[in-house]
């Protein structure tokens, strides 16, 4: 039997509140929830590599940072923003590695969690199974997030849905520049977008300090 298109979803796609429709499982701890996603095999037939989600969460974490999906080399690694990309954000938020990768500290949870390929220009966006299938209950058991960076556009039409048509500058601005913004708006840190950050050297000259002391409060609790 042929495949759907890629953007089709399947005949076992989720509801919009998040939860499997048998899902039962309300109470479940995060550890055991974390299993049945590392598991997860929802998207297997439209992966190229196979399923590998990737992903960091523990409940004690104040800082989640929301990407889009792993590319090809954190597909191998199974580390998270582990390519020029994280190299470029932890540089923006002023952390290091061993803060960054850090679980009790920082959570990484990306809208899309396997490697979904390659698409006509960069890596294919996030499968669109795996929010409906993992976020909702996800986040619920996040607790104490104090604050969320999310990078890019599908974490952005997510996480700040009233800014969706805003162009990503004013978005940017807007959220960086906001003493108590819970979520702050980052451009995508990939050399692909090297165009838009020259485009816009404001982003690291007057925002990129106002988000570094932004993370830097949250962690230091």
């Amino acid at each position: 039997m042929a495949k759907p298109p890629r953007n089709e979803l399947p005949g076992h796609a989720l509801p919009r509140n998040g939860l499997p429709r048998d899902d039962t499982r309300r109470d479940e701890p995060l550890d055991a929830l974390l299993r049945r996603v590392r598991a997860c095999t929802i998207c297997a037939p439209y992966l190229p590599l196979g399923p590998r989600p990737v992903l960091q969460a523990d409940a004690r974490a104040r800082l989640l940072i929301v990407g889009q999906a792993p590319g090809r080399k954190v597909h191998a690694s199974g580390i998270p923003f582990d390519d020029a990309s994280g190299e470029r954000l932890r540089t923006w938020l002023g952390l290091t590695r061993e803060t960054f990768y850090d679980p009790a500290r920082v959570a990484i949870v990306p809208m899309g969690f396997c490697y979904p390929g390659r698409g006509a220009s960069g890596d294919a966006p996030p499968r669109p199974e795996c929010a409906p299938a993992w976020r909702v209950p996800l986040l619920a058991r996040l607790p104490n997030i104090a604050l969320t960076v999310a990078v890019g556009q599908y974490a952005l039409a997510w996480h700040l849905a009233a800014c969706r048509g805003q162009p990503l500058g004013e978005t940017v601005r807007s959220t960086c520049t906001l003493p108590d913004a819970p979520v702050l708006a980052l451009p995508h840190p990939s050399p692909r977008n090297n165009g838009w950050l020259k485009r816009h050297p404001w982003f690291e000259s007057e925002l990129l300090p106002l988000v570094r002391a932004r993370v830097a409060t949250v962690l230091a609790v």
